[in-house]
């Protein structure tokens, strides 16, 4: 957990830092249970979940009060360690599979973030208005502006972690502003290697 005490999250309350360093335990306790974390990941988590989640912070800094919504969470990712960041945020964490939503909503309550809910339902289906769409690898770029724009959901932007050669996706979505960029040039490591954050207007 080195990592919370770096420059870029100097910031961070000693509640904060608790909050975080009681994910991995309370994940292990739930993945004996219900497989939401491959075993690999598991032992790689403070890399590649929990920062691997906050790196959108990097680049997206939302005013208290905003309602952000996580399409396709799974356990919680990126939403649990971005609720743990911005506590007076308002998060809505999605996802298809009611288990994985199970775990969403018990690690929340575990952690007591009272800025988390979480519901049991396909994103295209989700009506309201938010100013922040999140993802992790969930979608291609116009499928996830498509739940954005052409739905009952009207979100304001949209900001993801993808992987891998970005350019044909970003040009299926010309129709509107967006910008990639390379964690590695942020994060050290082989694994953020190839990692890219993927922020778009959708106003």
């Amino acid at each position: 957990m080195d990592f919370l005490s770096g420059r870029h999250f100097s910031s961070l309350s000693e509640k904060q830092i608790e909050q975080f360093k009681a994910l991995k335990p309370l994940y292990e306790e739930w993945n004996a249970q219900i497989n939401v974390i491959s075993r690999k990941d598991i032992d790689h988590f403070n890399e590649r979940h929990l920062l691997h989640s906050l790196a959108l912070s990097f680049y997206w800094k939302p005013q208290p009060g905003e309602r952000v919504l996580d399409i396709g969470t799974g356990g919680g990712f990126p939403g649990i360690p971005l609720a743990i960041l911005y506590p007076e945020v308002s998060f809505l964490l999605v996802d298809s599979i009611g288990k994985k939503i199970k775990v969403v909503e018990a690690v929340a309550d575990a952690l007591q973030l009272e800025n988390v809910n979480g519901l049991h339902e396909r994103a295209e289906k989700i009506p309201g208005k938010f100013d922040t769409v999140t993802s992790r690898a969930v979608a291609k770029l116009s499928v996830l502006v498509g739940y954005c724009t052409q739905g009952k959901m009207k979100a304001k932007k949209l900001i993801c972690l993808k992987g891998g050669d970005l350019r044909e996706e970003v040009s299926e979505i010309d129709d509107y502003p967006s910008v990639v960029y390379k964690l590695s040039d942020k994060l050290e490591g082989e694994f953020f290697e190839t990692k890219k954050v993927v922020s778009v207007s959708l106003t």
